[in-house]
């Protein structure tokens, strides 16, 4: 998801805590949510994947959310879930800290994100300001892999 498709009035997001700060994540992406389970290590993944888990006879990868976006490596706990997230014709288990809303895009309710630099607009789509305060809405295209491959699985 792009600045320039930044979710219609009307779309529903998903906001989750992710080392104490809010952030959003298209809810059509989200095909379902699971407590945590430890994950099984895969030997030579990048920092920010914990393992993989087997969904019903699929294999995926987990990704440590807070790490992959520079925020440390996360300690699950009672309320860690498991995101599983579609994009394209993939699938990921995102851990984040907790599930906590889901929010209803209104008119101008999202804005882009600050010009502070490219890593930034890649990794969030959006901006919006809540109650809570600023949520990020992420863009999962780019914060994930293109393939598989890059986190040594064959498709």
């Amino acid at each position: 998801m792009s600045q320039s498709t930044l979710p219609a009035a009307g779309a529903e997001l998903i906001s989750v805590s992710i080392g104490g700060q809010l952030y959003a994540i298209d809810i059509m992406q989200v095909r379902e949510i699971r407590g945590w389970n430890v994950s099984t290590p895969l030997p030579h993944a990048p920092d920010h994947v914990l393992g993989m888990i087997n969904l019903r006879g699929v294999i995926l990868p987990v990704v440590d959310l807070g790490a992959r976006l520079g925020l440390g490596k996360a300690t699950p706990g009672p309320s860690s879930v498991v995101m599983v997230a579609q994009v394209g014709d993939r699938q990921f288990g995102l851990l984040v800290d907790a599930v906590c809303d889901i929010v209803q895009v209104t008119e101008g309710l999202m804005q882009p994100p600050p010009d502070v630099g490219a890593n930034v607009r890649d990794f969030v789509a959006g901006v919006m300001s809540l109650e809570q305060g600023i949520v990020s809405l992420l863009s999962l295209d780019n914060l994930l892999p293109a393939t598989s491959e890059a986190y040594g699985m064959v498709a």
